[in-house]
């Protein structure tokens, strides 16, 4: 089975030494994904399409998409933005249902993040 990686240039990922995807098989994951630039403060539907939308773009590299993601998981700072990162996240999954956990943690490592996501996608022929 082939290994494959990409690496992002995330400061996180040069500290810790770590990939934002990787490939193992048809088995594709992403890292823990937190909005991206300046996504708004404070707003937790914002930072839930940013995050998922930065995501997807690493599962781009491998030529997959939206349709490819069979699992999702959301971490959340606080559970009274559920409904607000549900939206984000129903947006651009809605029509392919992938299997979702949604977690509230206490806080992340970077301040301000109220959201961080990751994604599973399979890349096999019954996509």
């Amino acid at each position: 089975m082939t290994i494959e990686r990409v690496r992002g240039g995330t400061p996180w990922q040069e500290s810790l030494g770590s990939a934002r995807a990787v490939a193992a098989g048809d088995l594709v994951l992403v890292a823990g994904t937190a909005p991206q630039g300046a996504a708004a403060e404070g707003d937790p539907y914002e930072q839930a399409a940013s995050a998922l939308g930065a995501a997807l773009s690493a599962l781009g590299a491998f030529g997959l998409g939206a349709a490819s993601v069979i699992r999702t998981r959301l971490y959340l700072v606080h559970g009274r933005d559920a409904e607000d990162v549900a939206r984000a996240h129903r947006e651009l999954f809605g029509a392919t249902g992938p299997a979702v956990t949604l977690v509230v943690v206490s806080g992340f490592a970077e301040p301000g993040v109220l959201v961080e996501v990751e994604l599973e996608a399979y890349r096999g022929a019954a996509t």
